[in-house]
């Protein structure tokens, strides 16, 4: 296993104290707190007790005035709406609330919703979706989580009779498309004080701002929250500020009062306890991104509009069925990709990382990308065959631009479009041995040796006596939790083996660990490799998350160890 960095975060001691002392709580949490911008006792108050009404003005967003007055004009003409998004959790959400949402205040007939294809049509608007909304006269489509970059498409819209609103949350191109109206917070000449919400909370913006016209209440809207919560999780945006209310209740709404669609996805996921960010992730989240790399991910709205629970229930187990075969295909690709980069020393000798099989499943290939970082640490791409075409999805490590070294090799390619972080790209196949070998040139040349090395952000240092049942509650209500807010992660310094600790199931520790007389339990998983460094005798430095531990109805606090090593 590859040694990690441990980046041990600044303390903030002046602030830290402050927080303390109007706090009355422990120090390791102010200084948390304090990390992250929380630096007084009424921002601490804001963070640890959202509240709705400081969801900012949605009249503040560039072009909202426009947004409304164009779908109450088609509302009042009886023109007909297409409601159009990404097939990935964020779109199908968005798309599912914003649908529901209309159909509460306009003739249900007149409006209808549609999803690209991914493997037909591709990300964004098509060409398909605008053609079947001129064959059946759709006179307006409100566009969710995808819009901001088809210039040419919406041009071609306009011709036929159709207009367009936009709500995206992607960085906008030099050209933006001749739309009606364009909701996105991240324009240059928008005004909107949140940057950071994703497709389906400028959708829930929008409810807003029409219920308002409409003297409305609030409940018009806020009834979608557990579906922004979701779009929120699944699409990883910031989790502070204005996300950070929508998802705190969204969430509340997830564990109290689920649409009948996230309570099939609850029940199929086996989720018994109380929900939290994680499971969203993890569980649900999952299920509905399957329907659209297995499928067609229109089945994933289906569920979230249905009433009938026999139907939400028979949407729900397609759902689990699309999830069942990506699990299969991510597995069985993850494995042979494996296999084929630890047989080529030439492989394991480079910077970078790009396999290719023809015959790897297009809807896993990002999922498999990011699998195998976690076993070679470097910037990584999948290919394969789709049509004649090489296509593929890439993912890079922490720190390292992706977008820019694939945009170095764009002669290769046929399309590439990105981020960041992660990018997608097709090429001719006749490209790919070239493409390869540029990229590692790219990358070799650029990306600097600490970067290839993973790293673990450590929120404090701790002793095993500050810990216990009343600081735990704290840490959560600190969710939910997500990027610029992630689960607080600790440092022990110093602790020894009671002489208890173990292997479970040849591949995870089980620790019990003391630091002076506190004793404390925990387990680590897939770190067979630290056990000689536990049972050396030696004190050694433990980095964990906390969680809790039930068996037989008792409950006891555990550390999550996430890595260790010998103490200096």
């Amino acid at each position: 296993m590859v040694q990690k960095r441990w980046n041990i975060l600044p303390e903030y001691n002046s602030e830290t104290q402050k927080l303390t002392n109007a706090l009355k709580i422990s120090e390791p949490l102010c200084r948390i707190l304090a990390q992250r911008g929380y630096d007084d006792f009424d921002n601490a108050k804001k963070y640890f007790r959202p509240l709705i009404s400081d969801l900012h003005d949605p009249w503040l967003m560039k072009d909202m005035d426009k947004a409304v007055e164009r779908i109450l004009s088609a509302k009042h003409n009886n023109e007909k709406i297409l409601v159009f998004g990404d097939y990935d959790v964020d779109g199908t959400t968005a798309v599912a609330s914003f649908f529901q949402f209309l159909s509460d205040i306009y003739t249900k007939d007149k409006i209808d919703f549609y999803i690209p294809h991914r493997y037909r049509e591709g990300y964004g608007v098509s060409k398909a979706g605008i053609n079947f909304a001129a064959e059946h006269d759709f006179s307006l489509i409100v566009c969710l989580d995808c819009g901001i970059k088809s210039v040419e498409l919406i041009s071609y819209a306009k011709t036929l009779g159709i207009d367009f609103v936009i709500c995206d949350h992607h960085l906008p191109g030099i050209t933006l498309p001749d739309a009606y109206a364009i909701l996105n917070p991240k324009q240059l000449d928008c005004n909107y004080p949140f940057k950071d919400l994703c497709g389906c909370g400028i959708g829930f913006k929008l409810m807003m701002a029409i219920s308002d016209q409409l003297k409305k209440d609030a409940s018009s809207y806020l009834k979608y929250l557990d579906l922004v919560a979701i779009a929120i999780a699944a699409d990883i945006v910031p989790m502070v500020g204005e996300n950070r209310i929508l998802a705190y209740y969204g969430m509340k709404k997830i564990n109290e009062d689920p649409s009948l669609g996230i309570k099939t996805l609850i029940n199929i996921g086996k989720l018994e306890k109380k929900l939290n960010i994680h499971n969203v992730v993890f569980v649900i989240a999952p299920r509905i991104n399957a329907a659209g790399r297995m499928d067609d991910a229109k089945k994933a709205v289906q569920l979230f509009i249905e009433t009938d629970p026999h139907l939400a229930a028979s949407f729900g187990e397609e759902l689990q069925s699309d999830n069942t075969d990506r699990k299969e295909a991510d597995t069985s690709i993850t494995q042979e990709a494996l296999e084929i980069i630890n047989e080529s020393q030439e492989m394991l000798n480079r910077k970078s990382c790009v396999v290719y099989r023809e015959h790897w499943h297009k809807g896993v290939v990002g999922i498999v990308a990011s699998r195998i970082i976690e076993h070679h640490y470097k910037p990584t791409i999948v290919l394969t065959k789709s049509d004649g075409i090489v296509t593929g999805s890439a993912r890079s490590v922490k720190g390292f631009n992706l977008y820019e070294a694939i945009y170095e090799c764009k002669d290769l390619l046929t399309v590439f479009g990105g981020h960041f972080a992660a990018a997608g790209l097709s090429m001719l196949p006749e490209n790919v041995d070239a493409f390869i070998k540029k990229f590692e040139e790219v990358v070799s040349n650029s990306i600097t040796d600490d970067l290839l090395i993973p790293e673990i952000v450590i929120d404090t240092k701790i002793n095993f006596q500050d810990i216990n049942q009343s600081f735990y509650n704290i840490i959560n209500q600190m969710e939910p939790f997500g990027p610029d807010n992630m689960r607080p992660v600790f440092i022990a310094e110093k602790v020894e083996d009671t002489g208890h600790s173990d292997l479970l199931k040849e591949q995870h520790i089980r620790f019990n660990v003391k630091q002076n007389n506190n004793i404390l339990s925990g387990i680590g998983f897939k770190m067979p490799d630290k056990l000689d460094i536990v049972k050396s005798g030696k004190p050694f430095d433990i980095v964990f998350t906390m969680d809790e531990n039930e068996w037989n109805g008792n409950k006891r606090l555990q550390l999550m160890v996430v890595d260790c090593r010998l103490s200096s």
